[in-house]
């Protein structure tokens, strides 16, 4: 308090030290690189002619890509705001930060298991391609790949706060 006030940056969300220094800066950067993933590299990912202009893709498909990638985007805000703005209940905070992320990437993993029930596939052709994994003679899926290391990260980031 300064002189009989709350704080500033406690009323209003600021991002005061105590976010860096309260013993959780482990756990926010984690949980940041995985929100990062989700809700802004996918802008990158899919906002060209491999998804949301594709070509071959269908018009509603291409409406669907778009919101979905948007719908992430915001997510990902609204994590990222709970994870470094200041306020009560800081864990409690990155827990719900971290089951954010985990519903979002969880989706990805449960949509590859049942793509087959709806004839989906990982990539098209005129896509992102598979690509040779730098150890042994397999392909690597672009999504499988990233998401996979994102959730790992993710997890970690969840169990260190």
């Amino acid at each position: 308090m300064i002189d009989g006030n709350e704080d500033h940056n406690s009323r209003f969300g600021g991002l005061p030290m105590e976010s860096i220094s309260d013993g959780h800066l482990l756990s926010r950067v984690l949980l940041t690189l995985a929100a990062i993933g989700y809700g802004f590299v996918t802008i990158k990912a899919d906002f060209n002619r491999t998804h949301a202009t594709n070509p071959l893709w269908t018009p509603h498909a291409r409406f669907h890509v778009v919101w979905q990638v948007l719908s992430y985007t915001g997510i990902a805000v609204i994590a990222l705001c709970l994870i470094w703005l200041s306020g009560p209940l800081a864990k409690e905070r990155l827990w719900l930060a971290g089951a954010l992320g985990a519903a979002v990437y969880g989706a990805f993993f449960v949509t590859l298991l049942a793509r087959k029930l709806f004839g989906g596939a990982l990539h098209d052709q005129n896509g992102y391609l598979p690509f040779r994994s730098p150890i042994g003679p397999w392909l690597w899926d672009a999504n499988v790949t990233a998401f996979s290391v994102l959730s790992a990260i993710l997890m970690i980031g969840i169990l260190v706060v």
